[in-house]
This record gives C-alpha cells, sequence and structure tokens, in this order.
C-alpha cells in the first residue's frame, strides 16, 4: 500500500519520458516526475520517496524532503494567505493549505506556526490545522516517567514552555528547570517527569534520577578540562552563578560534585573546583 503523507519504499516499475512509474508490488503505482529522479536512480530497483498530492490532489512522489510528515506537528513558515485559508512553506513545490476553520486566529504572511498534518475525511487531501488540543492525546498516555522523548517548543506559559510530547501529547517545560535559551519551533530531546492526572506531562531537558548524574558530572569534567583545570565554584555560589556557567541547578550541581569527588577526579578547595585529571 502506497501511504500519502509519508515516506515510502518502492520499486522502480518502468520507465516513461516524463518521469518514473514506481510500485508497492501490489498494484498501487505512483509517478515519480522526471526533474525529481536522482542521478543514480536507472542502477536501482527501489527509491525511497515522499508522496503527497498536486494540485489536481492525485498522488505524486518525490525525492525532496518534506518538513512535516503525517500525523505530526511542526513550525511553519505561512507564505501566503488567501480568501479560502493560508499556505505554508513545508518544503516542497506544492503549499500545505490551512483553513480558515483550522486556524486559532487568523494566520499571517510570514509568520510561523504550529501546525498538525491530518488527512481530511471527507475531503481526502493532506491539510494542516493550527488548532493543536484537537490533535494530542491526554487519555491513552504513551510514555513513563524517566523515558527520553521528542519534543517540539510551542508557546511560553506563566510557569514554563508548552511542548508537544512524541507529536502525540501535551507537556510542560518548567523555566525552573530551563537553563538555556529555548524558542517556540525547537525540536529537543526532553525526558518525562511525570505524567499528571489531567493527562498532560511534566517534561525536562535533563534525565531524571541516578541516570541525571553522569550527564551532569561529565559536564563538569568538560568545563574543567577547558578551563585548565579550575572552576571558580563552590557550596556557596549562587543558583545564578552555577547556571552561567554549567547550565544546571545548584541541586544538580552539588549532586555532581559529590559523585565527582567520591570518584577522586575533582579536589574542592575554599577558591573552586580544581580537577585531578
Amino acid at each position: 500500500m502506497i501511504e500519502i503523507g509519508k515516506y515510502n519504499v518502492l520499486q522502480i516499475e518502468r520507465t516513461l519520458p516524463f518521469g518514473l512509474i514506481l510500485s508497492d508490488g501490489q498494484g498501487h503505482e505512483v509517478l515519480l516526475p522526471r526533474k525529481w529522479i536522482p542521478p543514480m536512480a536507472p542502477d536501482q530497483n527501489e527509491l525511497r520517496v515522499f508522496v503527497y498530492q498536486d494540485h489536481e490532489h492525485r498522488p505524486i512522489a518525490t525525492t525532496m524532503k518534506p518538513r512535516i510528515l503525517l500525523n505530526h506537528f511542526a513550525h511553519l513558515r505561512v507564505r501566503q494567505v488567501s480568501e479560502v485559508g493560508a499556505f505554508l512553506d513545508w518544503g516542497l513545490e506544492k503549499d500545505l493549505f490551512v483553513p480558515f476553520r483550522e486556524q486559532e486566529t487568523k494566520m499571517v504572511e510570514g509568520q510561523s506556526y504550529i501546525v498538525f498534518l491530518y488527512m481530511d475525511e471527507v475531503t481526502g487531501r493532506l491539510v494542516a490545522s493550527a488548532r493543536r488540543k484537537r490533535f494530542l492525546d491526554k487519555k491513552t498516555i504513551t510514555v513513563v516517567p524517566g523515558e527520553e522523548v521528542d519534543l517540539i517548543v510551542c508557546e511560553k506559559t506563566e510557569i514554563g514552555m508548552s511542548v508537544v510530547v512524541n507529536h502525540m501529547h501535551s507537556g510542560l517545560l518548567y523555566f525552573s528547570e530551563l537553563f538555556k535559551p529555548i524558542r517556540k519551533g525547537d525540536i529537543l530531546k526532553g525526558f518525562v517527569k511525570a505524567v499528571r492526572p489531567d493527562g498532560n506531562l511534566d517534561v525536562s531537558l535533563n534525565p531524571q534520577g541516578v541516570e541525571a548524574l553522569d550527564p551532569s558530572a561529565e559536564k563538569i569534567m568538560e568545563v574543567l578540562q577547558k578551563s585548565g583545570g579550575f572552576l571558580a565554584l563552590t557550596d556557596d555560589s549562587s543558583p545564578d552563578e552555577i547556571r552561567w556557567e554549567l547550565e544546571m541547578s545548584k541541586k544538580m550541581f552539588k549532586k555532581a560534585v559529590g559523585v565527582l569527588y567520591k570518584q577522586r577526579r575533582i579536589r574542592l578547595e575554599q577558591d573552586g573546583i580544581h580537577s585531578t585529571e
């Protein structure tokens, strides 16, 4: 089966003057126009292509890389606004349509928005929506605390940055645990801290529990190495000083220092931390 809105690995069936006919081996075929045929294609039996729909809503294959896949979220820029909706730049020749009904606020040309790509059951077309909450699952949670996850940064809230987790769930990164600047649209790796009763997730950019100590300890050793084996931080250093130097909380700093001290990789003096390596 050829899946629209996704990558497909398809067989090369035959060559025509205007492109290649690709097949899934089950009788379903799609055209790869000549302009998108890679140089080595004639020597291959299969091609990995993205399948979407042309201006007449027919399936078409391309070797161009889209910025969003079916049932995924992405941060996309509005290329044009018309009387029927907005059109987004998603990296392909034909822009991605967002009807007015799928816009939380009227989209503005040149601005970027977090959108979800889905197949409209009525029209059978690929459509984007900025109504994010409709597509986030708060009932069937597929992750557990401690698990590494993919994050897309969304809006700023009073206590943190909202994020989409694994293209499925709603999460929050707390400002108190952010030690580097992040912006809307950033794609990050994170870790689940907790699943709240309302189905939202608390997430962090740092591993949790015991697993968090090793990366933090190695971060300190890395900074020590770059600074000539000395770091002017102590137990009396302020949380802001530690955050500025190491991008971690004071609590995490103290735990990591304890680990390194027990391993005899550092020496603690009144003026700061000295490397023994």
